[in-house]
């Protein structure tokens, strides 16, 4: 025989009933089979909101009930023809007459005792039970209904009785021996005291009632049929990636659906244990996939079968002097919280027994802290012992396999992969047999924990980044076209998954949390919200994703004081906005640290020579121990692109005006020639070598007349070019006429800056920088003869997003 259970969404609609019906009738052409039903989708929850509004006499409990009502004589005319309803209706109606008198009695005496919620909640599946197997008579298939109120009989613990098994396990051999019918239906979760009154298993008890009789008639195998594809290696809906377990013990199993994996009732386990009879677990919606099978050893090889977790938790401890030594002190703590009814979810404690930490449920904690503080009353006035200490807002997450004992280092994998992620433990608890590892996070980090954990231990060590951009003007969006042409690339090859979740220009923001789609991102933005940039940093840090990284393409000094937030929240930083690393010396200081600190990347190779490796190669100068005795530079590729386009046939305006169509020049090109952009690039290079060095400290040699300089907008800056046009054409012919180019020159020398206009000869290096190149030469101990050259485009929206999408590369590298 095989037992078949269906769950509440299996049997939640006529059309998931009629799916239900084909199931049943399959397994009945191969055996007979005992089907166990919950009740209709949503019907549980409406019958135990109906006694809690009758017992508060609110009328609303009537409301409930007429839904309650509708819903079940919906199912039926949609199930069965109306030449077959009128006796089906009748029977319900019945059911529901005396559903409605107790409800109608709750209200009347404001009382709702535990066996009249037993009642009341027995409903559900009574009447599900009764139209499903009315509706496989109508199908032709050989069924009969069986009131497992008469089978299973428990104490009167109502709500969640004990199950006397001896007397329960004759009942269903007794019955099934004489029944002669291919397929019995029976109502999940409902039984009966000695003494006939109502009683139920508990919450998810319907799997449960499936195991008792599974085990009772020795089934071939119990199938437990939902709305997944089997028991998940992770949550679905907070792990993407996650996917169905294969195959799985019986103690594994235990281990997940007690750490909240919601396919499969903690007990159900049990009953069919002895026995060694195999779980399926299946999906109703998807007939042909595999599911999981739950045995005793599982095929599986793998030491980690899933990871589970436990929402709304509270952290309780008992701490003080006075514990040491002391027996007797756990057992009053326990005895306190069973006494009112808390369940301990996860206990650790100290070796030296000065404290001891207990998982309970957020709901219970003020329960919980009165009752200890009760207990331990004397101790905590003698100053033997702190009153207890409440920690809510957490979670457990857990790592479940049985072969965890027999591969090192798992346990170390799970807290270092947690730690780079800066997601805090609060406690840990393992036991001996090593089936379980389990910690105590805080709350709000369960998707980042329970995404960075399946990644590195279930998928094919992919990385996910997850970008936060800022600005898709000229570099953003290039920056954008970039991570779009190379996503296949970077995911097949480096293992690299890059999705963008944010976007900003001056105006809208737009997040998705599956991804923007790089091929509609401009229309995705128009229709974005408006522009905030608290509000942006709230949600990036409300997502907490693994791997986030803000991505600042802008040039605006309001983002740049943003990044010691992100870098707080353990966001990585990636820039092309100089401001930052040039402001005064103390944040750029702190900047570095809350780096450090907080295991966040701050990266900003493009705040010197756009993508050229300028940067990263005086990192690893000074790592390696070398010391910068000089830099001598060309930094601003716009510059150069000016001087070396800007000749006798040329208006210094006109050129000018060419790079900022072109997109050499900042935004504001008086950024540019004043050469205040230069000073920021030589001073942080200056920083980057290890001297301390302020913006202040740098001699600026403008060329910049004074019109030019006191302009108060860009365009009347870029009118005063016009005006001193003669201004610039001497400087260009009196270098002409030394056979010299014009070279904007950053200098760094015995820890002292200079940037200005010179005249270079044919015979030095930068004579021949043409374009829009930049070049550095590094005067170091080691290369003191022949400095170190880095030369090549240093601006332009193309390589400057080249430069940050390389950052972005670097830091998933790492």
């Amino acid at each position: 025989m095989k037992v078949l259970k269906f769950g509440g969404s299996s049997v939640a609609s006529s059309e998931n009933i009629q799916k239900v019906i084909t199931i049943i009738s399959d397994n009945s052409q191969i055996d007979s089979v005992a089907v166990i039903v919950s009740a209709l989708g949503g019907i549980t929850d409406l019958l135990l909101e109906a006694g809690d509004l009758a017992c508060k006499n609110d009328e609303n409990y009537i409301n409930h009930f007429k839904t309650i009502e509708k819903k079940h004589l919906q199912i039926i005319r949609e199930l069965i023809p109306i030449s077959n309803q009128s006796g089906v209706i009748s029977q319900v109606k019945n059911k529901l007459n005396s559903l409605e008198n107790i409800l109608e009695g709750v209200f009347l005496i404001n009382e709702l005792s535990p066996k009249t919620s037993d009642k009341i909640v027995s409903f559900g599946e009574l009447l599900s039970s009764y139209i499903i197997s009315e509706a496989l008579k109508y199908n032709k298939l050989d069924a009969i209904i069986k009131n497992s109120q008469e089978l299973i009989i428990t104490n009167e613990n109502f709500s969640n009785a004990a199950v006397n098994f001896f007397k329960t396990d004759v009942a269903i051999e007794t019955y099934f021996k004489q029944n002669k019918h291919k397929i019995v239906v029976l109502p999940g979760f409902v039984a009966s005291t000695e003494n006939g009154e109502f009683s139920t298993l508990g919450r998810g008890g319907s799997d449960y009632s499936a195991a008792i009789i599974a085990a009772a008639v020795n089934a071939s195998v119990l199938e437990i049929w939902t709305d997944v594809s089997g028991m998940y290696t992770a949550n679905p809906q907070l792990v993407r990636q996650a996917f169905p377990i294969q195959s799985i013990s019986y103690q594994e199993a235990m281990e997940l659906s007690h750490f909240g994996a919601k396919v499969l009732y903690p007990p159900t386990i049990q009953p069919v244990l002895k026995n060694e009879i195999p779980i399926k677990i299946k999906n109703t919606f998807d007939t042909n996939a595999e599911g999981t099978l739950i045995t005793k050893i599982s095929a599986n090889n793998n030491p980690i079968k899933g990871i589970s977790h436990m929402e709304n938790m509270a952290l309780i401890t008992l701490e003080g002097s006075g514990m040491v030594g002391i027996p007797g002190i756990s057992k009053r703590l326990f005895e306190a919280l069973y006494l009112k009814k808390i369940n301990v979810s996860l206990i650790t404690q100290a070796s030296s027994e000065h404290s001891i930490c207990i998982a309970i449920n957020n709901s219970d904690a003020e329960i919980a802290k009165q009752a200890v503080d009760t207990e331990f009353r004397n101790e905590i006035t003698n100053q033997r012992v702190e009153p207890l200490i409440v920690e809510k807002n957490n979670a457990i997450i857990a790592l479940v396999g049985d072969n965890m004992k027999s591969h090192q280092g798992i346990s170390g994998k799970m807290f270092s992969t947690l730690g780079k992620n800066n997601v805090n433990i609060r406690a840990i608890a393992q036991g001996a047999s090593e089936k379980n590892i389990s910690a105590v996070i805080a709350h709000k980090d369960i998707k980042k924990a329970l995404n960075t954990l399946h990644s590195e231990f279930f998928e094919n060590q992919t990385k996910e980044l997850n970008l936060f951009v800022v600005g898709v003007g000229n570099v953003g969006g290039k920056l954008l076209e970039q991570i779009k042409k190379q996503q296949d690339y970077l995911l097949n090859n480096l293992r690299l998954q890059v999705r963008v979740i944010a976007l900003t220009n001056s105006k809208k923001m737009v997040f998705n949390e599956d991804g923007i789609d790089l091929n509609t991102w401009k229309e995705e933005l128009i229709k974005g919200e408006n522009l905030e940039m608290e509000l942006f940093h709230s949600k990036v840090t409300e997502l907490n994703y693994r791997n986030s990284i803000f991505v600042d393409n802008t040039a605006n000094e309001n983002i740049a004081n943003l990044y010691a937030d992100y870098l707080k929240e353990s966001i990585a930083v990636v820039t092309c906005n100089k401001i930052a690393c040039s402001s005064n010396y103390d944040n750029y200081l702190n900047l570095k640290r809350l780096s450090r600190e907080y295991s966040a990347p701050f990266l900003f190779e493009t705040n010197v020579g756009a993508g050229l490796p300028i940067i990263d190669t005086l990192k690893n100068l000074i790592a390696s121990g070398d010391k910068v005795t000089k830099i001598q530079a060309v930094l601003s590729g716009s510059l150069n692109f000016i001087f070396n386009n800007f000749n006798e046939e040329s208006s210094f305006h006109d050129v000018v005006k060419q790079a900022g169509i072109e997109g050499y020049t900042e935004p504001d090109p008086r950024i540019d020639l004043s050469g205040v952009d230069v000073m920021r690039k030589i001073l942080i290079l200056a920083r980057e070598s290890g001297t301390k060095l302020e913006i202040n400290d740098i001699m600026n040699e403008s060329f910049l007349p004074k019109l030019s300089l006191e302009a108060k907008t860009v365009a009347d800056f870029m009118e005063t070019l016009k005006k001193e046009s003669g201004h610039f054409n001497k400087l260009q012919q009196k270098a002409a006429a030394k056979k010299c180019r014009l070279k904007y020159v950053a200098s760094f020398d015995n820890g002292k800056a200079s940037v200005g206009l010179q005249e270079v000869s044919s015979n030095h290096p930068f004579y021949n920088l043409d374009g829009k190149d930049n070049i550095v030469l590094f005067y170091t101990d080691r290369y003191s003869q022949q400095p170190l050259i880095i030369k090549g485009a240093g601006a332009g929206a193309d390589v400057t997003a080249s430069g940050l999408f390389a950052d972005i590369i670097r830091i998933g590298n790492n």
